[in-house]
Formats: structure tokens, sequence, C-alpha cells
């Protein structure tokens, strides 16, 4: 038997059974030195625009531009009588009353800023409150403010202060019994006249009465009803 020499055997064929991957390497380390320096120079490029790149920042929300709270009588004397409370535990009211502003006219009982009165015996001081929901320019700023303390007297009959079992009747009822009684032909000559409301205590006839005014104060006034602020029944023509 003959034994192949290696010193006889074809050197291009010793190439031709190597395996396909040694070409490469065979190739040198230079290529993948490059690849490898590429990629690692594009890694370091993209972690330094990251690093000094700015996070995105959330688009700023515009403040919602509400607009006002229009309330009736007793949502807004609700609010006062707690404030009044908060000053003193016996403080009662003596009066409540709309503030006429631009962006209301009342014709629905309702209002934008209403102010209440207090008094308290024990103290013998009288406070106002405020409650403003408007947006009005020359409105009190929204939320409750309050007034300078002043003196009260229990034998002042403008300033004489009522029980709030007695108020039943809202603004807006008020205003529907005056609309019965000569409002509604007021509002229907002069459409934009505004509608404001007082309430009080009357001494003369131990009751709480609601003023319905058809204007902006009593004494300019084109109408003004009186309305019983606890059964709702029309009392007189005022003016």
């Amino acid at each position: 038997m003959k034994t192949a020499s290696l010193a006889n055997q074809d050197p291009t064929k010793q190439r031709s059974h190597q395996h396909p991957q040694s070409k490469i390497f065979r190739k040198g380390n230079g290529g993948l030195t490059k690849i490898a320096v590429s990629f690692v120079a594009v890694l370091l490029l993209s972690m330094l625009t990251a690093c000094t790149s700015e996070p995105s920042k959330p688009a700023e929300e515009k403040p919602e531009n509400k607009g006002p709270e229009l309330i009736t009588a007793r949502s807004a004397f609700q609010k006062l009588y707690v404030a009044a409370r908060g000053w003193n535990q016996d403080a009662k009211p003596y009066r409540i009353s709309s503030i006429a502003t631009s962006d209301g006219n009342g014709h629905d009982g309702k209002w934008a800023v209403w102010r209440g009165g207090f008094a308290s015996a024990t103290q013998r001081a009288a406070k106002t409150y405020t409650w403003s929901g408007s947006n009005a320019d020359g409105a009190p700023a929204k939320g409750i403010s309050f007034g300078i303390e002043d003196s009260y007297s229990a034998t002042n009959s403008s300033t004489q202060v009522w029980d709030m079992a007695f108020l039943k009747i809202d603004s807006d009822q008020a205003f529907d019994t005056a609309q019965k009684h000569g409002g509604d032909k007021v509002l229907e000559k002069a459409p934009d006249t505004p509608v404001t409301y007082v309430c009080d205590w009357n001494h003369n006839t131990n009751e709480l009465i609601w003023h319905v005014i058809y204007g902006t104060s009593r004494e300019g006034a084109k109408l003004t009803i009186s309305v019983n602020a606890s059964t709702g029944e029309f009392i007189r023509v005022e003016k």
C-alpha cells in the first residue's frame, strides 16, 4: 500500500479545504478593528447627544378662562353666614343684598356678587361680608371678603337682626312674584334694566321682606316690589 506524502499534495487544494471564516480572520485584524472603532464612535456620539439634549417639556396648559359664577341669594347667604359665624358665634344677619356688575342682570334672581350684613349682640358689633364670583372690572376679588367692624345697637330698626329660618323664599322666586305685579311690563319696555335685591326685616309688620328693585338702587328704580321672604306672597308696590 502506498502512503500519500504530504509533500506531494497540491498546496492550493489544502487552502481550499480551510474553514470559510478563516479568510475573514486571515485578512488581518485591521478590518474588524475598523468596524469596532466605528461602532464605539457611533455609540459614544449617541450617548453624548442624549446627555446634552434637554428633555422635551410638556406643552404648558393655558389657564381656563371661566365665566362669572352667578348664584341666587340663599346660595350666597350660606357662604356668608359661615364666614360671619367664624367672626362671632352669635352673629345674625340683618341684611342681604345683591351688587350689580356688568356680568349679570338679575333677571333670573342671580348675581355674581352678594353682600351680607351681620351683627353680634354680645359684642355690640356689626360687620359686612361679601361673596364674589365675578370677573367684571371693579368687582371684588373672587371669594369671601369682609369690611371693617362697626358698632351695633339692637334698637336701630334699620339693622334689626333676624333668624335665618325666616328666609324660605329665594331671590329667583321673589323675582317671579315681582314679574307678575308689573315687573314684566318694565322689562318689556326696557329689557336691559338690571334687577337687584335687598332682603331685610320690617319691624312694623314683623316680617322678612324681599325688595325686588328694577334698577341698581331704590332711589333711581323704575319699579320696586315687596315680597314676603317667608311665604313668597306679594305685599305691595313700593314705587
